[in-house]
């Protein structure tokens, strides 16, 4: 299941629904077979970012202490030969439950992502909020910037609960 609503102001305190560190920004969800641990494992796997994240084309490197905040991953977007090399920095990290990010995408931008992970039965929710937070794109009116946003972060969502679903199997399996 995944659904997109924009987020409640905050401190509103809305069923579900984190605070979101910038005060406004495009919520997604998506629920998963996968348990938070396995979700966190993608998610602490540095150089499966370009795997899951919609337009992250290929990774450069990443710091050996990815996901403790402060730590970077070295990325690039776009389709090759017109790709943008630029980086993305852990805000705060709270194993198995939240990742915050703030993701450079110049000359467009930064934006400031926030990914939760909430135990449910058979699974994980997966939630991430996000928004353009400096740079040209916040010129760029928030309904519009959403109409890009939502999508891309379903797709990108569908993506991690799919590497976190294997990863499950994976392991109880042992293949």
């Amino acid at each position: 299941m995944t659904s997109t609503r924009p987020l409640h102001p905050v401190g509103t305190n809305a069923p579900d629904a984190p605070d979101d560190p910038g005060g406004s920004g495009v919520r997604v969800q998506h629920d998963t077979s996968a348990a938070p641990e396995h979700v966190w494992s993608i998610l602490a796997d540095g150089w499966a970012y370009a795997t899951w994240v919609v337009g992250a084309s290929r990774m450069r490197r990443v710091d050996p202490t990815w996901p403790a905040q402060g730590s970077r991953l070295h990325h690039s977007f776009g389709l090759w030969p017109l790709v943008i090399d630029d980086t993305t920095t852990v805000l705060t990290s709270v194993e198995r439950a939240e990742l915050t990010l703030q993701a450079r995408g110049w000359p467009a931008g930064e934006a400031t992502v926030w990914v939760t992970l909430t135990p449910r039965a058979g699974g994980t929710r997966i939630t991430i909020v996000e928004d353009v937070t400096t740079g040209p794109g916040t010129l760029v009116p928030q309904p519009v910037r959403q109409l890009a946003i939502a999508p891309r972060n379903q797709e990108a969502l569908r993506r991690l609960a799919w590497l976190a679903e294997g990863r499950g199997r994976r392991s109880v399996t042992g293949v």
